[in-house]
């Protein structure tokens, strides 16, 4: 029967944390989550004074779709104003 050198086991242990850290880490990045798309939010005024917002579209921070909006029977579509 032969003995365990105290070297050996070290060595063996640290590399099997080495080796579980470094696929911890591949993991980690494998699964990150897509940034948020900040950019893409739209506001909708009222008229071109820009002073009354009756709608919004776009992404929140946590990337969740925001979209709201007030329907008016003597607004049209075309009345309102996009500002990107």
């Amino acid at each position: 029967m032969t003995r365990l050198n105290p070297v050996r086991a070290r060595r063996a242990v640290l590399a099997t944390l080495l080796l579980g850290v470094i696929g911890f880490g591949v993991f980690a990045l494998a699964v990150s989550p897509a940034p948020a798309a900040g950019s893409s939010n739209c506001t909708y005024y009222s008229d071109a004074s820009h002073t009354t917002v009756v709608g919004k579209f776009g992404k929140d921070c946590c990337n969740n779709t925001v979209a709201w909006g007030v329907t008016i029977s003597s607004l049209s579509v075309s009345a309102m104003v996009r500002i990107s």
